[in-house]
């Protein structure tokens, strides 16, 4: 009787965990279907009711997902990075830029996954540290500066993970704004500069850029960064 107890408490969590995480996702993805309009973030329409943005945090704040789940965990830590910087923009709203608030990445604290945490660390401790070879990730985390690659309008799931890490690499990789190619010189984004280590593991960074373009660069081309564009990612 002992062990059927125990075994249907353990059912019990696994299937609460199970429910937070999903009703997570539903809701962030309505958040972003509802705020979101062309890579660009309605902070505006989001700073006179913040009810939406308040629970998801809320939300995130006490699930708790495990790296045996890569998944779940990339997923969960996406959306929550996304969030938590729509949140920090929204407080100091109207605003230029994100480094225009102090401490914005590595100051501000938020609760994600029942711990304080910054963006800095959401980004380096819980994703890249986790997952070294896992460049993608610096082509869906968006900072709130129009150099990062545009927001999606919808929430990363772990189901449709895969697809949409990839199908954003991919736009990015060959948007000329974004990858700037004349001849045998290609200006590339300061994301390649600063992460410059997780995009050399099997090569160059010709190279890896190379795996996710229609129009290859040439081998020998001349690398240089372009300035990083940290003005606001706000719908005007």
């Amino acid at each position: 009787m002992k062990k059927i107890t125990i075994l249907l408490f353990i059912l019990s969590v696994q299937y609460g965990f199970s429910q937070s995480t999903a009703d997570f996702f539903a809701q962030a993805d309505s958040f972003f279907k509802t705020y979101i309009s062309n890579g660009r973030v309605d902070y505006k329409n989001i700073k006179k009711d913040t009810s939406s943005l308040d629970k998801l945090l809320d939300m995130a704040a006490v699930i708790k997902v495990d790296t045996n789940d890569p998944k779940t965990y990339k997923a969960f830590y996406i959306n929550a990075y996304n969030l938590a910087v729509i949140k920090g923009i929204v407080n100091r709203y109207p605003v230029k830029s994100p480094i225009n608030i102090k401490g914005f990445f590595d100051k501000t604290t938020y609760t994600v996954g029942g711990k304080k945490t910054t963006l800095n660390d959401i980004e380096n401790k819980l994703l890249r540290k986790n997952f070294p070879k896992e460049a993608r990730f610096h082509f869906v985390l968006v900072c709130a500066g129009l150099g990062c690659p545009p927001i999606i309008a919808s929430a990363y799931k772990p189901v449709t993970l895969e697809k949409q890490l990839q199908r954003q690499t991919v736009k990015a990789l060959n948007n000329p704004n974004f990858i700037r190619v004349k001849g045998k010189k290609v200006q590339l984004s300061q994301i390649f500069e600063w992460y410059k280590g997780d995009f050399t593991h099997d090569g160059s960074e010709i190279d890896y850029v190379n795996k996710y373009r229609e129009e290859k660069i040439p081998t020998g081309a001349k690398v240089s960064y372009y300035p990083y564009d940290w003005s606001l990612n706000h719908v005007k």
